[in-house]
């Protein structure tokens, strides 16, 4: 990546250092060992300097100011720290551009969400990659890692980032991300990296120090001020970086945190910007947004900009009807859960421009009826909505059996792209919570944060409250590796195996032709919908009520039975179906 402004690189014999700080007045690299280095003015607020003789995996930092008043900050874009993010940068070896490219289409994504910290006992790369035959044995067709840039301390969930170009140490180095993700390849599996672009971490950010221009101090965020992305060194930070984790690993694509957070001008073209990046360096890269707005114009296939978005309409109105639970985020879709679920299954957003109730009646979202339903990745639960809840429980802990293989039916057999976190195949109850490992005042104020958060739920369960700065609470997230032995997650796997299987069988074929749009029924609590393609037809129907629903099918299905189903189907005569609760079949009708 010859364009690099930002991190080291070689130069021949040297190394040729290069920081952003407009405002400092003096900046030196010192080399551990050494005597600091001044460095040069360059234009535009970089600073550099040049060191002949330096092996990979030399220490390094930046010291801003001069004499005893210097303060010593690491690399902003270091390639791979000595110990933690606060600490010495180390010297990279020149990478070629991975030759790894997209093993499959995009609408064959099966994706498992993956942390990985939490994903094995051990909690690395190398161990991850024992774990790949797994994921493929299973059904998976892409591991989808929670953010691994470096953050401060041993334990995160990756949102609270610092060091956006540096793999943390806690999960290896970066060789062994290259080797994990080799290895994924090997096995058919792609890979791909959420990352965070909206907000650096709380903790080990130096770069208002020197840099103050990188941020709007008169526009606040839930993490501070603002990331100003009206300043274009600024936007080439993270596009540079987005480009970077595809070129120098080999992901095949990026999952971009919170886009709706980016709260300064030139948010729109920062994500123009960053996706003709990361298309020039892999033009089929899967460019996945999350983005509360739901803009549907990022998703057309036309502009090549965004493949998908994530879709927390589906998963909300899912989740009402699963679950029953109606207040918080769920309440503007448990004022008719069954209507909401259709058009999450038939359009993809519920919300297309309508008043939300959440946001004190302002519209929100855009129309998106035209998109094929792979520009929705879908899900039953994900990092967040385990997460996010008091205690970090699974449904798999609370709900009837029946109303979780309904909903992992409707989510694997439907033509959105679906998403499992870590341990959902197999149905296993290990909590996800909250946690974290910083130290004094921000320690305390996160504690506080989290307990006034759930506040109703801390004044009556203060005791089982996990505490996010406790090691317990990290550990309990682990998964075993003998939970996927017992009998119930071995019956549970192969249920998710059966599905996967069904997916390649039935949806796959008709969501490689061109989508040609949906057609959306009801009949009390049951719902059927239609989903046309060139080579045919995909038509599901189900009940998320509490009564049995007698259905016309609306085509004829006399003497066919149908490709997969779950729960009390009975067919009739003349193509009536009775469906009881919590059930559902699907059809794959292929053109003649």
């Amino acid at each position: 990546m010859n364009s690099t402004r930002f991190g080291p690189i070689l130069d021949g014999t040297a190394t040729r250092f290069r920081l952003y700080a407009p405002d400092a007045g003096h900046v030196s690299v010192e080399i551990d060992g050494a005597a600091p280095k001044a460095m040069d003015k360059a234009g535009d607020g970089f600073f550099t300097a040049a060191i002949d003789g330096l092996n990979a995996g030399t220490r390094y930092r930046f010291r801003i100011g001069e004499g005893e008043g210097a303060v010593a900050v690491p690399d902003p874009a270091s390639r791979g720290q000595a110990e933690d993010a606060d600490g010495w940068s180390l010297t990279a070896a020149p990478v070629a551009m991975s030759a790894g490219g997209v093993p499959r289409p995009w609408h064959e994504a099966v994706i498992a969400e993956v942390h990985v910290g939490t994903a094995t006992p051990e909690g690395t790369f190398r161990a991850l990659i024992e774990r790949l035959d797994h994921y493929r044995d299973a059904g998976f067709t892409v591991i989808e890692l929670m953010p691994v840039a470096d953050f401060p301390g041993r334990r995160n969930w990756g949102y609270d980032g610092v060091l956006l170009y540096a793999p943390d140490t806690a999960y290896g180095t970066p060789d062994d991300l290259r080797a994990l993700i080799d290895a994924a390849h090997e096995r058919g599996l792609g890979v791909m990296l959420d990352v965070v672009y909206n907000h650096f971490g709380p903790s080990g950010n130096y770069l208002p120090l020197y840099g103050k221009s990188f941020f709007r101090e008169d526009i606040h965020t839930p993490w501070g001020p603002a990331i100003d992305l009206e300043n274009p060194i600024v936007r080439a930070f993270f596009t540079e970086n987005a480009a970077y984790w595809l070129a120098d690993f080999g992901f095949d694509g990026l999952r971009f945190d919170a886009v709706h957070a980016l709260a300064t001008g030139g948010a729109e073209t920062f994500l123009r910007e960053i996706a003709a990046a990361c298309r020039a360096v892999r033009p089929d890269a899967w460019l996945v947004l999350e983005n509360h707005d739901n803009i549907a114009g990022w998703l057309t296939r036309e502009e090549h900009l965004f493949t998908a978005q994530w879709n927390d309409d589906w998963h909300h109105a899912f989740h009402v009807l699963g679950s029953g639970e109606r207040t918080g985020y769920y309440a503007p879709y448990a004022r008719d859960a069954v209507a909401s679920a259709g058009r999450a299954l038939a359009e993809g957003f519920v919300f297309q421009g309508e008043p939300y109730p959440g946001e004190g009646g302002h519209p929100r979202g855009t129309p998106c009826a035209d998109l094929a339903p792979d520009a929705f990745v879908s899900f039953v639960q994900n990092h967040d909505h385990i997460g996010n809840r008091p205690l970090g429980d699974r449904l798999a802990g609370t709900l009837a059996p029946e109303r979780l293989a309904f909903l992992r039916f409707v989510l694997m057999l439907s033509p959105e792209i679906p998403l499992l976190f870590q341990g959902e195949e197999a149905l296993l109850p290990t909590p996800f919570p909250f946690f974290c490992d910083f130290e004094g005042e921000l320690a305390d104020a996160v504690r506080k944060g989290r307990r006034s958060e759930f506040a109703d739920f801390f004044d009556a369960h203060g005791e089982s409250f996990p505490d996010p700065l406790s090691e317990a609470t990290f550990l309990a997230a682990k998964l075993k590796p003998e939970d996927m032995r017992t009998p119930q997650a071995r019956a549970e796997l192969d249920a998710f195996h059966r599905l996967a299987e069904q997916r390649r069988r039935l949806v796959w074929p008709l969501t490689a032709s061109p989508y040609r749009g949906s057609e959306l029924s009801r009949t009390g609590e049951a719902l059927r919908v239609a989903w046309h393609y060139g080579a045919g037809t995909l038509v599901m129907v189900l009940n998320g009520g509490k009564e049995r629903v007698r259905i016309d099918p609306q085509t004829t299905f006399s003497g066919m039975p149908a490709g997969a189903s779950i729960g009390g189907v009975i067919h009739e005569a003349e193509g009536q179906l009775t469906l009881d609760p919590f059930a559902a079949a699907l059809w794959s009708l292929a053109r003649a």
